[in-house]
């Protein structure tokens, strides 16, 4: 069996007694050996940055009652002093949760691999137990890309999703650091982040994402936005009055859009006033003319 097919089936295929988040792999005899917790130390390639403090004092508790019922995945190291140590592969949470619950040791299947294995399996994981974050899923995955040289397709094949997934969770790499911040504090979700890539002009995304935080619009509203947004300029938001740049980039766009001077005021309230200037009477009949409206 080929590297690529036995990663793209998943845990399952690679550790024994596996839960249903994993297919079973009943055709294969892998060893459990118990270890010293001391012994085992963290990947350097997890992808996973946060954890959920409540559902780790949970799995905690289950495992000072039940112990460990899957093993962890680890690989054999040799350490800078000649001594053994197993570097973690799969099983985080287990792991922390097993020290806060003061095991001496633990279950663990080895299994040798390469740093690319590493992040791949450790991604795997991740994946199937729906515990990577949006954001920590596109990392992963452009890691894999850029630091061991996958196509998308590859990358998909390996961890059991289809390339346009990779995709559209990549492409959350592209937005600004302080609306990868909000996506990352949950306040705003996958479907606002995406829907903000709907647009390349940065100050109308950044505009449209202060909005959808201010008034918690839907991913619809968010989108409707973005659409309404490539058809006319229009002010971000009450919460923007009083923004000189956003206020200058209207009155430009109108400009433009008359071929005349225009000036524009608005306070913090939201009122204010869009001044047109014009300069002859042929000019007035122009912009009367842009503005669609008849000689009276």
């Amino acid at each position: 069996m080929s590297n690529t097919n036995r990663l793209g089936r998943g845990l399952g295929a690679l550790i024994p007694g596996g839960s249903a988040a994993f297919e079973p792999a009943a055709e294969v005899e892998i060893p459990v050996t118990e270890v010293d917790i001391d012994l085992v130390v963290a990947n350097p390639q997890q992808p996973r940055m946060e954890m959920d403090p409540e559902a780790l004092a949970e799995l905690t508790e289950s495992i000072r009652v039940h112990g460990i019922i899957q093993p962890l995945l680890v690989s054999q190291e040799a350490a800078p002093d000649g001594s053994t140590v197993y570097q973690l592969i799969a099983g985080e949470r287990r792991l922390r949760a097993a020290r806060a619950a003061g095991l001496e040791s633990v279950p663990v299947t080895v299994r040798q691999t390469t740093p690319q294995e590493l992040l791949e399996l450790a991604i795997i994981e991740n994946v199937q137990r729906a515990d990577l974050s949006p954001l920590e899923e596109a990392v992963a995955y452009q890691r894999l890309i850029l630091e061991f040289g996958l196509t998308q397709r590859e990358v998909a094949e390996r961890v059991g999703k289809s390339r346009v997934a990779i995709t559209n969770v990549t492409r959350l790499l592209e937005l600004s650091d302080e609306i990868r911040a909000s996506l990352a504090a949950g306040e705003i979700s996958e479907g606002h982040a995406r829907a903000l890539l709907g647009t390349d002009d940065l100050d109308v995304r950044r505009a449209v994402w202060r909005r959808t935080v201010d008034e918690q619009l839907a991913v619809r509203q968010t989108e409707r936005l973005i659409r309404d947004s490539k058809k006319a300029p229009r002010l971000p938001s009450a919460a923007g009055a009083g923004n000189e740049a956003n206020l200058e980039a209207l009155a430009s766009a109108v400009q433009r859009s008359l071929g005349t001077k225009v000036t524009l005021k608005q306070n913090r309230k939201g009122t204010g006033a869009l001044t047109i200037h014009f300069y002859s009477n042929e000019e007035l009949e122009g912009v009367l003319d842009r503005l669609g409206v008849s000689d009276l």
